[in-house]
């Protein structure tokens, strides 16, 4: 998997957590720097670590399933993307909470990182490097939930739902790129 790949990839997984942020930021009277890094950190922290716990298990299983291993990661991804564009479109409206206390950052870290973990199973199948595939992803969402936080205080809801319309695309459109990938229908493009 190249840097462009994982970049993309990493950049899709933290929508979640990006629009959770803005939620926060939203509901916060008085943002501060340690407030956008306890955020950052909950979800960047989940978002390097549930991955990491996926690829373990389907390292497991990685031999029984080698000769569907494409079609697998292209249904998990295309499956978890398309609950965040359903989620983004739905009209559910979410109460705003500022509170960073364990138990809610906890609940809500997990939450967000699901797909994370389906995702470092399509990488035990992919034979992607995984503590810096992981760690780079961590990075990303890091920064991303603490901007989000900013963003959710300066701008509020409105941007929270494209937010994760946009993660949910990313992730299908590399699902379909790594199945295309594989039935050698993209030798073409540069990425």
């Amino acid at each position: 998997m190249n840097l462009f790949t994982l970049f993309v990839t990493a950049v899709g997984l933290s929508m979640d957590a990006f629009a959770v942020s803005i939620c926060k930021g939203l509901a916060m009277k008085k943002i501060s720097l340690k407030k956008a890094f306890i955020v950052g950190l909950w979800f960047g922290s989940f978002q390097a670590f549930m991955p990491f716990i996926g690829y373990l298990l389907g390292s497991q299983f990685k031999q029984y399933v080698e000769a569907i291993d494409h079609w697998i990661a292209f249904v998990l991804l295309a499956l978890i993307g398309a609950n965040m564009v359903k989620e983004a479109l739905s009209k559910g409206e979410e109460k705003a909470d500022d509170s960073l206390d364990v138990k809610t950052m906890l609940l809500l870290a997990v939450a967000t990182s699901i797909d994370a973990l389906a995702v470092g199973v399509t990488y035990a199948f992919l034979q992607v490097s995984i503590l810096p595939a992981v760690s780079f992803i961590g990075v990303i969402t890091f920064m991303l939930s603490a901007v989000g936080v900013k963003i959710g205080n300066v701008f509020g809801i409105k941007y929270k739902s494209k937010a994760e319309l946009t993660g949910g695309v990313i992730l299908i459109l590399m699902g379909s790129k790594i199945l295309l990938e594989h039935l050698g229908l993209l030798e073409w493009l540069p990425f």
